[in-house]
């Protein structure tokens, strides 16, 4: 009777352990991006080169990044996750990301996200931004988008 119990025991446990991982696997957002130059004004356009491809992976309110970029015209200098009203619409920064300080290489990073920072990714409102030497307003970018 008491192997019994036990054995039950450990069949609850270990279903309870599945459903959670289970549960969390699910709960992943996977977003997939290309970022592409975007010019300010006249006198940035020349100096706009490159693209990037970028995936985002939110897992409760931590957002994960990894890509690549190639083809600047100068050395990448920082990346940044940003936030806008809506997809398109230009915001403040929610947080920094590891780049390559060359014309190609890879980002990365995770930032932590807000209740609201999270509704807005929702809403296609977070956005990449890369910068590099010669555009220190930012050359490429790209919204995270389902």
């Amino acid at each position: 009777m008491r192997f019994r119990i036990l054995t039950t025991a450990g069949v609850a446990a270990a279903a309870c352990w599945w459903l959670a991982i289970s549960t969390a696997a699910q709960a992943q957002e996977t977003y997939k991006i290309r970022l592409y130059p975007v010019p300010s004004d006249q006198k940035t356009r020349p100096q706009l080169a490159g693209a990037a491809t970028v995936s985002a992976t939110l897992s409760g309110s931590k957002l994960s990044v990894n890509g690549t970029f190639e083809g600047l015209l100068s050395p990448a200098t920082k990346a940044e996750v940003r936030a806008g009203v809506l997809a398109g619409v230009r915001g403040p920064v929610v947080g920094e990301l590891m780049v390559t300080k060359a014309t190609r290489g890879s980002i990365s990073g995770s930032v932590d996200l807000t209740p609201q920072q999270v509704a807005t990714l929702k809403k296609g409102g977070i956005y990449i931004q890369l910068y590099s030497e010669k555009t220190p307003e930012g050359v490429l970018w790209g919204w995270l988008l389902k």
